[in-house]
């Protein structure tokens, strides 16, 4: 294992100042249903072999289960396009392969504990911790596994493990493609920092010639922003940086906010960094859609009641000059939208409204 790989940002019970959640900006999930699997394997069937290559190019199982999910976790976080919460999912993946247990009660309780270690990698990161949740469930769940033998019912849970990770690797180009019905010539787009999904949305219309004009918020402190109007100008796609600030003197010159998602809550809101909250507001108040682009495995079973009820994640704050002392710095990372400010939430299981996406939720969970 290399050094860096065994490292944690954000150790539990000790969490430092600063989380590893921005440093890894990633996925968030919650439930699945052989519903999901039915709509993404379909829509997956339409891109053959695009991530085999990936799947292929794992490592060989390490020994020992729960002791090499870190190594696994970390190699699959390494690679561009694995979200955090696909690398979580594909470790645990892996961490049946290699399991030596001999009954399902050995098999699930050594699946518990690689997935409490991968939650305490980064105790702040919701994308984590959901997405060990999410596979758990979905692995785990069907009763009638105990009835078959150890061998073909451990042969089953690595088929839908690797299934699992190989439609969420997916998740985004399925996203992309239904996007496109929303998307016309001569649209101006206004997007916040950076977002691989976003992004994806974006790449697709460029290759389908569309013409479009994107303004891009600068994202401070963080800059994320700088990034993502970098990658669309290499795509050869209009782009127009904005200070945060100037959303509102900018938005009568959009037709369409996009936007991606860390989590979408119960409620059918979104947790996103923070500033998503103030540009829907002033959408809303223009009548401009607000479009949430957000793989299915980011519905998470959570539902915040105001800015201050959710787990805390800080970023570093750099003004360039010296905070005076006895100065209180706000550091928080996300914040929460709720739902009457979002227009439709595109996923890989289709263009939802928020009430749908709470629908769901309920249903799966009673």
């Amino acid at each position: 294992m290399e050094p860096d790989a065994a490292q944690n940002p954000n150790p539990s019970p000790a969490p430092p100042p600063i989380s590893a959640y921005y440093q890894t900006r990633a996925e968030h999930h919650a439930v699945v249903s052989s519903d999901w699997l039915a709509h993404a394997a379909a829509a997956a069937a339409a891109n053959p072999g695009a991530d085999a290559a990936d799947a292929a190019a794992a490592p060989p199982p390490s020994p020992g289960g729960a002791g090499g999910v870190i190594e696994e976790f970390n190699f699959w976080r390494r690679k561009p396009e694995a979200a955090e919460a696909v690398a979580a999912i594909m470790a645990l993946a892996a961490v049946i392969r290699s399991s030596r247990a001999t009954t399902m009660m050995e098999l699930e309780i050594e699946l518990k504990k690689a997935s409490d270690k991968l939650k305490s990698w980064d105790a702040t990161s919701i994308s984590l911790s959901a997405a060990c949740d999410l596979f758990m469930r979905f692995v785990t769940r069907t009763s009638h596994l105990e009835h078959e033998k150890f061998d073909a019912a451990k042969s089953r849970l690595i088929e839908r493990g690797e299934k699992f990770g190989e439609i969420s690797l997916k998740a985004r180009k399925t996203i992309a493609m239904l996007s496109q019905d929303f998307i016309y010539d001569g649209c101006t787009m206004l997007v916040h920092g950076y977002s691989r999904v976003v992004l994806e949305v974006l790449k697709l219309a460029a290759s389908n010639h569309k013409l479009l004009r994107v303004l891009c918020t600068e994202g401070r402190p963080d800059r994320t922003g700088l990034r993502m109007s970098n990658e669309l100008a290499a795509l050869g796609i209009p782009v127009k940086v904005l200070i945060d600030s100037a959303v509102a003197y900018s938005m009568d010159e959009v037709d369409m906010v996009f936007v991606g998602a860390d989590g979408v809550v119960e409620s059918g809101g979104i947790i996103n960094m923070m500033g998503t909250y103030q540009i829907a507001l002033v959408a809303h108040s223009m009548n401009k859609p607000v479009y949430v682009a957000a793989e299915s495995y980011k519905f998470a079973r959570l539902y915040p009641l105001d800015q201050k009820d959710m787990t805390p994640a800080h970023r570093p704050i750099d003004f360039g000059v010296p905070v005076p002392t006895g100065v209180e710095v706000e550091t928080s990372a996300r914040d929460y939208t709720p739902p009457q400010y979002l227009t439709l939430l595109l996923t890989d299981l289709g263009v939802l409204t928020p009430s749908v996406v709470s629908d769901e939720l309920i249903q799966l969970y009673l």
